[in-house]
């Protein structure tokens, strides 16, 4: 019987997908598991992989095309059956309209303790007649808040309006908005201009760091830090690397120092929840990695538990399948404080945009040879690192980023610690 291959939900947010590249041609022959195409999602770009065994029939969808779940993309037959006629879509992504409520992207996962939001409520609807799909627990919040739920673009499956949306537009009053600016032309090119479309990837990241640095207000903290002490300890434990064999990065110890000084002073691993802050009792690192169409986040789950080395083992395989693009979604979520690092780049200090929702994000600028003052009052050569820190000001306040920054100096200055 053939196997249709159809656009799979690879996230819980997704209800479209492009598909980039085809890795099979019709005539391949495929087993359980092996790689069909590349799929670039809301999240990231990842690999559809093939659930049946077979030779690949005919491929219906070019590459370029964006395709809605559930979409037929290609069938794979088994030996002397014929190819059938493409199917009609299925409509897989508009069921999802009565799922539950989308997990944030790079966000924590956290239960609704009160009310669900999947149950059926009666439709409510704008001053045109048009049904807003909105979860009841969405409406529940809109009306608590005064939100005109008209007003609100909805990012769940479909368009609906989730608890998310709601939370996001908290500052949104009662009374009518002020209309929708007319959307600024084009800009005209000359003939040595070029215009390039927007991949999936680049379009979710434009929209979410302007939601971002639009609905979260931020502000920055810096701090210098002798990483002296760090790359001496760094060098006797490379040399000392023994069974594992493993060669540990700046960017390790970094991440470490992060983890355990997040567990110490706590309301910095935290982030803003509608009427309430929400403190995460472990830490998730996300890390911030360069990929060829964007930045991916993913996460190294519960860091402040783990050892130096399963977090430089850990960041080493995220990095290596995200390039590569065979990271699974749920990697991507659950991230409680996010590092970006552009030190390798030569950067000396930046600020960085708090990826949300969460309340928090290091900026790791390069180490520089620059003249200290030594504890005898001498100018010597010495190795300074600068950190910024951007916080979300509704969770977190001047003195406790300050507290957070001079924890983080402390394990860094003294990283003998990290190794324990």
């Amino acid at each position: 019987m053939p196997d249709f291959v159809q656009m799979p939900q690879l996230s819980d947010t997704m209800t479209e997908g492009t598909l980039i590249r085809w890795l099979v041609k019709v005539g391949d022959k495929v087993d359980v598991g092996d790689p069909l195409a590349e799929v670039e999602t809301d999240k990231a770009t990842m690999e559809m992989v093939a659930f049946d065994e077979g030779t690949i029939g005919a491929i219906y969808m070019d590459e370029g095309t964006k395709s809605p779940v559930g979409e037929t993309l290609a069938v794979i037959i088994e030996e002397g059956e014929d190819v059938p006629d493409k199917p009609a879509a299925s409509n897989q992504a508009s069921s999802t309209d009565d799922d539950s409520e989308s997990k944030e992207s790079n966000g924590a996962e956290e239960p609704e303790p009160i009310e669900s939001e999947t149950n059926e409520s009666p439709s409510t609807n704008n001053s045109d007649g048009k049904r807003i799909k909105a979860s009841p627990l969405a409406k529940k919040i809109a009306k608590s808040k005064g939100v005109d739920l008209s007003k609100i673009k909805g990012s769940g499956p479909g368009g609906r309006i989730v608890k998310k949306d709601i939370e996001t537009a908290g500052s949104i009053s009662t009374q009518p908005a002020p209309s929708t600016p007319t959307s600024k032309p084009k800009q005209k090119l000359t003939e040595e201009d070029q215009r390039i479309a927007l991949s999936g990837m680049r379009s979710i990241i434009a929209q979410r760091l302007l939601e971002s640095k639009t609905q979260i207000p931020h502000f920055y903290l810096n701090v210098e830090i002798n990483a002296q002490p760090l790359m001496d300890l760094r060098k006797q434990a490379n040399s000392a690397a023994g069974e594992h064999d493993n060669k540990f990065t700046v960017n390790d110890f970094i991440l470490k120092a992060v983890a355990n000084a997040a567990a110490s002073v706590p309301q910095v691993n935290a982030s803003f929840d509608v009427d309430s802050i929400v403190q995460f009792g472990s830490v998730n690192l996300s890390v911030a990695i360069a990929v060829d169409d964007g930045l991916v986040t993913p996460v190294i789950s519960g860091a402040n538990k783990k050892s130096l080395l399963e977090i430089s083992l850990a960041v080493k395989d995220l990095a290596e399948r995200a390039r590569s693009k065979k990271l699974s979604p749920d990697e991507f979520s659950g991230g409680t404080i996010t590092v970006s690092n552009l030190g390798a780049y030569g950067v000396d200090n930046f600020d960085a945009i708090i990826n949300p929702p969460q309340a928090a994000i290091l900026s790791i600028g390069s180490i520089k040879n620059t003249p200290v003052v030594s504890d005898e009052g001498n100018i010597v050569p010495g190795l300074i690192m600068k950190v910024g820190m951007s916080c979300d000001h509704r969770v977190i306040d001047g003195a406790v980023g300050a507290e957070y920054l001079a924890e983080l100096k402390k394990r860094i200055e003294n990283p003998a610690s990290m190794l324990i």
